[in-house]
């Protein structure tokens, strides 16, 4: 089981919560926990053994617990996959990762749907035999009747997660609030830097010594959620526009798989503005 919780910061969390598995025949295998001093809450993830516990009991118990520290908590068997449905656009590189990581047993999820504005054909590289694919197309006029069949399927589907792999629609206030905390982005550049269109072009007329990419919780502002991860390459002046987009496609895939594999993982917890994220 994984347990994760958050509150507000004061002594005896971690030996409540180590005490209470205990006590429930629970064996814990591994637990991570961190203070923020700046906002004064506490973070914690625990992975442990219940195979003797009544988890009911537990939940319970864990109920009683939480209600005089404030908790936020979550419990939940790493058995049970996690439903993600991926939404992409024209470029693919992205969702053929998560899809080839997904069929390797790297990413332990069940596929919801694969979802674009554009057509099965567009994507003659990525292996979608076996995935529900649908086709939503969108224009300014008909966005709002596409989020809401978009938005049908997230609930028809049961998705607990939501994946922009290089989607180009950005999602309206209304659609981005109903996925707080469940729509993870990647960002094709090292955010806050070089938003908006054609930014590895921005970062060639600027003479930038690294690229990167970032991964974040989606939210009605445009590209400021959560940060989950980032990362950079170094380039040089003999690097083209070009070359940036082909090592900007590579960064990206990593950092978006990593990300997603974390929030299969119950491995990031929301601060605020922030995530804590307990890496392996």
């Amino acid at each position: 089981m994984i347990l994760t919780l958050s509150c507000p910061d004061r002594p005896g969390i971690v030996a409540r919560v180590s005490t209470l598995l205990f006590e429930r025949g629970a064996n814990i295998l591994d637990a991570q926990q961190y203070g923020d001093e700046e906002t004064g809450r506490f973070f914690m993830r625990v992975l442990f053994d219940a195979a003797s516990a009544d988890l009911d009991d537990l939940r319970g118990a864990i109920g009683v617990l939480a209600e005089p520290f404030g908790m936020d908590w979550t419990l939940r068997d790493p058995r049970a996959r996690k439903r993600v449905m991926i939404l992409a656009s024209q470029q693919d590189h992205c969702l053929a990762d998560l899809i080839w990581r997904w069929r390797q047993g790297e990413l332990r999820m069940d596929v919801a749907a694969v979802v674009s504005n554009h057509p099965a054909a567009t994507f003659p590289h990525t292996d979608l035999k076996g995935v529900a694919f649908h086709h939503l197309p969108v224009t300014p006029q008909t966005k709002p009747q596409q989020e809401a069949a978009l938005w049908s399927l997230i609930r028809q589907t049961g998705a607990d997660l939501v994946v922009l792999a290089r989607y180009m629609q950005v999602l309206s206030d209304d659609l981005s609030r109903k996925l707080a905390g469940r729509c993870i982005n990647i960002h094709h550049s090292f955010l806050p830097g070089f938003k908006g269109a054609r930014p590895y072009h921005q970062a060639h007329a600027r003479g930038v010594k690294v690229i990167g990419a970032t991964a974040h919780y989606v939210t009605a502002d445009l590209d400021e959620g959560p940060i989950i991860e980032q990362d950079v390459e170094r380039i040089s002046h003999r690097d083209t526009p070009g070359a940036l987009v082909r090592k900007g496609r590579d960064i990206e895939r990593r950092v978006l798989a990593r990300a997603v594999r974390w929030a299969l993982e119950d491995r990031i917890i929301l601060n605020g503005r922030k995530t804590v994220v307990f890496t392996d």
